[in-house]
């Protein structure tokens, strides 16, 4: 994968240059942090996290096993006691919110790993180490045709460091 990697020293220029490049339709674009924080994320706009669909099935799923598995139990074995019915949905909500509570977690960290691609097989690219240190890094994958641009925006915005990457 080809593109451009911009090192910054400072923060409001990293969210700058990452305004300029969304508006010169750079769809794609990757920045490294030393520390999480808020300007970048929203500079960036990231899209709404897909995981929570894999919460909702895996919780869906789960209370209708949990009430599914009981009721499935007591057609086979049933104990008639004073008359009440036999497969009863009242004991069973406890073992529904369990299990709903129990896979919806699981789901929720498949999830996760399923949507960052964990593992990573190869190595990142367009990482530096000093981006670990305290310098901000923007990585724009974008073909030959469009590395001047993404550079020239890089560094017109103060990069400290600007370098085409393969």
């Amino acid at each position: 994968m080809q593109g451009v990697i911009g090192a910054f020293a400072e923060l409001d220029s990293t969210v700058h240059a990452i305004e300029d490049l969304r508006k010169q339709n750079f769809s794609d674009i990757t920045v490294y942090t030393p520390t999480p924080r808020h300007e970048l994320e929203e500079a960036l706009q990231p899209p709404t996290s897909p995981v929570r669909r894999f919460t909702l099935i895996g919780g869906l799923l789960g209370v209708t096993f949990g009430y599914w598995i009981p009721v499935w139990i007591s057609d086979y074995w049933p104990i008639v006691v004073g008359g009440k019915p036999v497969a009863s949905w009242v004991p069973y909500t406890i073992i529904g919110f369990e299990l709903m509570v129990l896979i919806g977690s699981l789901s929720t960290v498949f999830g996760m790993f399923a949507v960052s691609r964990i593992p990573r097989l190869t190595m990142t690219v367009g990482y530096d180490g000093r981006f670990s240190h305290g310098d901000y890094g923007i990585w724009v994958p974008v073909g030959p045709e469009r590395a001047t641009a993404a550079a020239d925006v890089l560094r017109k915005h103060g990069a400290v460091e600007v370098r085409n990457e393969r």
